[in-house]
């Protein structure tokens, strides 16, 4: 064939094509289950920080997460467990947070640490530029947040992308969620000099406003949810 042909151009180029593609799509699925393990390691590291256990150097974080939770359960909105044989690590909660309260699976982690049990909790929502999301650990009155972690899409740095730093995470430490009849009440993220007189509340990031909104509404939607989960951990801890 000739080599100066447009035939053997297209033909060559055709070949060449299919070979970096097969190429390709061999290398992919060579490495495709060490993302996959890069991924499931980098949420139990989320689900820990919420607990506020962080690896230390060279620790392995699978390891410490299996030391942690000891278990991890699907409830619903009446705080029942839900055995649906689906792996409460696996919920998509962005998808389940867009349903009714009352059709979501509300995936818990239970973790032991050294100040005892805490249940930790995900939620997710809108942030300015893209989703937020996070996990809440709450104490065993199921009432009391021992500890948050806040992740973002795309915040921007040094206003919005602040939810990430501990600075702002920490304010959540030792917030109640319930009022004091009884009713949930999230946590306010409010600016200095607004904050409300009754309820518990965090100071918003400054320059950050709608991403600090966006972290309210997250919260006050993720967690009502579980509010009947939480009233029979208060009910089993006043028991106890």
């Amino acid at each position: 064939m000739n080599r100066q042909s447009n035939t053997y151009t297209i033909i060559y180029s055709i070949i060449l094509v299919v070979v970096v593609g097969v190429l390709l799509s061999v290398v992919y699925q060579a490495l495709r289950p060490q993302q996959l393990e890069n991924i499931q390691n980098d949420t139990k590291r989320q689900i820990l920080a919420a607990a506020l256990i962080t690896p230390e150097q060279g620790q392995n974080v699978a390891d410490l997460y299996a030391e942690h939770i000891t278990e991890s359960y699907i409830v619903n909105s009446k705080g029942e467990k839900v055995d649906g044989g689906t792996d409460p690590f696996e919920v998509k909660v962005d998808l389940e947070t867009k349903k009714p309260g009352d059709e979501r699976l509300l995936p818990v982690f239970v973790c032991k640490t050294d100040a005892g049990t805490k249940y930790i909790v995900p939620v997710y929502g809108a942030g300015l530029w893209g989703p937020i999301w996070g996990y809440i650990a709450m104490d065993s009155n199921g009432d009391t947040i021992y500890g948050a972690y806040f992740a973002h899409q795309g915040e921007t740095p040094g206003l919005g992308a602040e939810i990430e730093k501990p600075a702002f995470s920490s304010q959540f430490e030792g917030k109640d969620i319930f009022s004091s009849t009884g009713d949930f009440q999230s946590v306010k993220v409010v600016k200095n000099g607004q904050e409300p007189s009754e309820g518990a509340y965090v100071h918003a990031i400054s320059g950050g406003t709608i991403t600090s909104q966006g972290v309210q509404k997250m919260l006050s939607n993720s967690l009502e949810p579980y509010s009947a989960f939480f009233k029979e951990l208060a009910a089993t801890a006043a028991a106890n």
